[in-house]
């Protein structure tokens, strides 16, 4: 089974983001905010994934396969008001940790949220973030993608 270990934080000012890279992202949820799952299409600039993840916060099962960009328009429809555009950069934190960092564009602008993954538990916790990262809001449900595609910004 494969799971993910992550932790989600706000962001403070940006960082240097001139070595990371960029992609351009769309995602789109199949699943209601309610479920305990989520089963979400992802457009990463030209490559397009069906992804399932389980319930949780720092810890989590997911699978993720890359389909056509056929099978994806062929359910994009189906997510109709549960999707997220966002800007996402990649890049090396001085620690070696890789981070992805969430720029998020229309209704859910000027949100900025950063995950960074670990290969385990103690590793995750033990991590000291940067001094641009701010609020860690992993165990936070309304900070998951799923809940502001359907449900907008936190109030």
């Amino acid at each position: 089974m494969s799971t993910e270990i992550e932790r989600k934080f706000l962001v403070r000012p940006l960082p240097d983001l001139t070595k990371a890279s960029k992609a351009v992202v769309r995602q789109g949820y199949l699943t209601a905010p309610e479920d305990s799952a989520e089963l979400r299409l992802r457009q990463k600039n030209d490559r397009f994934y069906l992804t399932l993840k389980g319930h949780g916060g720092l810890v989590r099962v997911e699978r993720e396969a890359e389909i056509t960009a056929e099978q994806f328009e062929v359910f994009w429809p189906e997510t109709e008001g549960r999707r997220v555009e966002k800007h996402r950069f990649t890049g090396r934190l001085p620690s070696g940790h890789i981070f992805e960092l969430d720029i998020f564009q229309g209704a859910l602008s000027p949100l900025r949220l950063v995950e960074v993954e670990f290969p385990s538990e103690v590793a995750a916790r033990a991590f000291n973030p940067p001094d641009w990262f701010d609020t860690d809001v992993t165990e936070d449900p309304r900070y998951r993608n799923k809940t502001l595609a359907s449900k907008g910004l936190p109030r």
